[in-house]
């Protein structure tokens, strides 16, 4: 609490901070004392990934992905090349056994129903593909 000093009339109205910035200093070498000991209570051995390729990995020449188009009556294109539902079947099998397998880009018309899609891709993991990918385009504008 301030006085006045005597030759003025009432009591003095600066704030003495001294005190405010003792107490602010103590807060902060507490905080930063203790916020290391709060974090990592549990300790986990973290697996460490193996990022060296093989020599396998090196000589393999990527597999360019499989493209598989829809149109809304309901017909089916393998890489642009037209095909039949048993073709497609036969086809996905043999690709599903390639080591590395190469991925399946699945595309549609916009106006192709989700169910001709939906029947594409039950055939595609029934007969062994592991990543099916679904292909759109942005619209423009946004």
């Amino acid at each position: 609490m301030a006085f006045s000093s005597g030759n003025s009339s009432g009591p003095m109205a600066e704030i003495n901070v001294t005190p405010l910035v003792d107490v602010m200093l103590v807060l902060l070498i507490i905080f930063i004392i203790t916020a290391p000991l709060m974090s990592h209570k549990v300790k986990i051995e973290l697996p460490e990934a193996n990022l060296v390729q093989s020599e396998d990995d090196k000589k393999a020449p990527p597999v360019p992905p499989i493209t598989v188009s829809v149109k809304e009556d309901g017909s089916l294109y393998w890489n642009d090349e037209p095909i039949s539902k048993e073709i497609l079947e036969s086809r996905l099998s043999s690709t599903a056994q390639l080591q590395p397998q190469p991925k399946l880009n699945l595309r549609g018309d916009r106006t192709t129903k989700m169910r001709t899609i939906n029947e594409v891709t039950k055939i595609a993991q029934g007969q062994g593909m592991l990543d099916i990918g679904y292909v759109a385009t942005k619209e423009k504008g946004q």
